[in-house]
């Protein structure tokens, strides 16, 4: 990962890390963890699988840490998601990283402290030995990111998407022999086969098994205050963002400044507060790559300096970090980040801002370090972008982020992304950020004409009959053949489901996803 999610199920494993060998890696424990309970996920519309995205600070499904945070550690900002490996499912959760391109799992707790090191013990563990259909592969390989490393050892097997008939085979990932300052396992899904992998990883398995249409999946982090988002495999959710999509396109490797395939694009500006008619930052004009794997934005020293400058930080603690006053979090204002196509996203400051919890008080520092290798925007510009990463046509697909209920749908073509429009704020003066309604029941609503719901490029049509409702939005047809539009679905499991301000209620569950500084070298 350029720096550092629930696929299966919303619970913890405590894992004990100390103490391992080789053979300890391939399942040869001397304790066994307990097997956390699944919780159960709806069905998947056909072509999508959406993933709630749960921040490691959410008490719902993460226990508080009675550990004091520092800011060396990494786990306090961290959206996870869980797999479930092999035969019969091992659950274990994995940082979600657009930095990086491979997967890999069982971190050795013992390289890392405080609360990276409570939160390592509680992620899982794959053992080898206990998958009848695995397939060790004999080959090996060292991964090497800004923040640690993991010397791996190749195997295949399955991986089951909860919410889906689908269960991916024989896909090969790396289990940790040995890792340094690593406190969970990484799920690259940056470019694969062919181009920055010599097989297909998970992003091309989804695809090649059919379990997406499109090679493509859009991210909506999430908020600090909001505690979750969604990512959304081969599909899109149009009420985490208002009005089009801008796109953007990925600079080609040989052109990027590093020479690496990554989500390279263009940013034009940065700005404090553009609406007070500032001007933008010298030296803001700059390539970036986009990486869900950095819990910090990393930006030339001179423009990190000024930018902290005005959030009254003129010089850089002992460790690299500009301290900033908390008070700024309960401010109104933003960073403004501009791209081609007139697109701007504007930053609330709470957002750029990281808040370490001590034992008796809160330090806050910049979400912007200093550096002189990468430019990159990481998790404190995500959270407030709506992101879709298009590999098909190498294209980034980027708006505000908004919320205004969870609508997750399967794209038909990559080439919906153009009409597609976001739901939130069409009804409402501005764009929303609330939280969705919780409402009882399956979810059923029907549109005859095409023309109404918010969002997307036409209505949402949903068909009401025994099985899991479908829905799609597009140009108002609801043949499945169609090459125009997204399709949704709403399960009719008896869980909990979220009302989007069009009233088109859906299903939503899911998972988490993880993300910190460093990009895979």
């Amino acid at each position: 990962m350029a720096g550092s999610s629930l696929l299966t199920s919303l619970t913890l494993i405590l894992t004990l890390c100390s103490g391992r060998s080789v053979a300890t890696f391939f399942g040869n424990k001397s304790h066994t963890p307990s097997t956390p309970p699944l919780v159960p996920v709806p069905p998947h519309d056909k072509g999508c699988i959406h993933l709630p995205i749960i921040h490691s600070t959410n008490v719902n499904y993460f226990r508080k840490r009675g550990v004091q945070l520092q800011l060396a550690n990494r786990s306090d900002v961290a959206y996870y998601a869980q797999l479930s490996i092999g035969t019969p499912p091992q659950p274990v959760f994995v940082q979600l990283d657009t930095g990086s391109f491979e997967l890999w799992v069982n971190p050795d707790c013992d390289t890392v402290t405080g609360s990276d090191a409570v939160f390592c013990d509680r992620i899982g563990f794959y053992h080898v030995n206990r998958s009848s259909s695995v397939t060790r592969m004999g080959t090996t390989k060292t991964l090497r990111y800004g923040i640690g490393s993991a010397n791996i050892t190749y195997v295949r097997d399955t991986i089951t998407l909860a919410g889906s008939t689908t269960a991916l085979e024989d896909v090969q990932f790396g289990v940790a022999t040995s890792t340094e300052d690593a406190f969970s396992g990484i799920l690259g899904i940056g470019y694969g086969n062919g181009i920055a992998t010599r097989y297909p990883n998970f992003v091309d398995q989804l695809h090649d098994q059919n379990a997406t249409r499109v090679k493509a999946y859009t991210l909506a982090l999430g908020s600090k205050e909001a505690e979750e988002g969604v990512i959304v495999f081969g599909g899109v959710d149009t009420s985490k963002f208002a009005g089009p999509l801008t796109k953007l396109p990925i600079i080609p490797a040989q052109q990027s400044p590093d020479k690496v395939p990554r989500f390279w694009v263009n940013m034009t500006s940065i700005t404090f507060d553009s609406d007070t008619g500032r001007e933008p930052y010298e030296g803001s004009n700059i390539p970036v790559f986009l990486d869900s794997g950095s819990t910090m934005t990393l930006l030339p020293p001179n423009l990190t300096s000024d930018i902290a400058r005005d959030f009254g930080s003129p010089v850089p603690d002992e460790n690299g970090f500009f301290r900033v006053d908390c008070a700024f979090t309960e401010m109104e204002g933003t960073l403004d980040f501009a791209f081609d196509g007139g697109l701007m996203v504007k930053v609330p400051y709470k957002e750029m801002i990281r808040e370490v919890q001590g034992n008796s008080n809160k330090a806050c520092f910049l979400g912007i370090t200093p550096s002189s290798s990468f430019t990159l925007l990481g998790d404190t510009f995500l959270r407030s972008a709506y992101t879709v990463f298009d590999l098909e046509s190498d294209a980034i697909w980027m708006t505000q982020a908004a919320n205004c209920g969870s609508t997750p749908a399967a794209l038909r073509s990559v080439n919906d992304l153009e009409t597609l429009t976001g739901a939130c704020g069409l009804t409402n003066a501005g764009v929303t950020d609330g939280s969705a309604t919780s409402v009882s029941g399956p979810a059923s609503s029907t549109n005859t004409d095409g023309n109404g719901g918010s969002g997307g490029s036409g209505g949402i049509e949903t068909e009401n009959n025994s099985g899991p409702a479908s829905a799609t939005a597009g140009s108002g047809s609801s043949d499945p053949g169609s090459t125009t539009g997204i399709t949704q679905a709403s399960g009719s499991l008896g869980a909990r489901t979220w009302q989007s301000s069009s009233g088109v209620r859906l299903w939503c569950f899911g998972m988490g996803m993880s993300i910190f500084i460093g990009a895979v070298l």
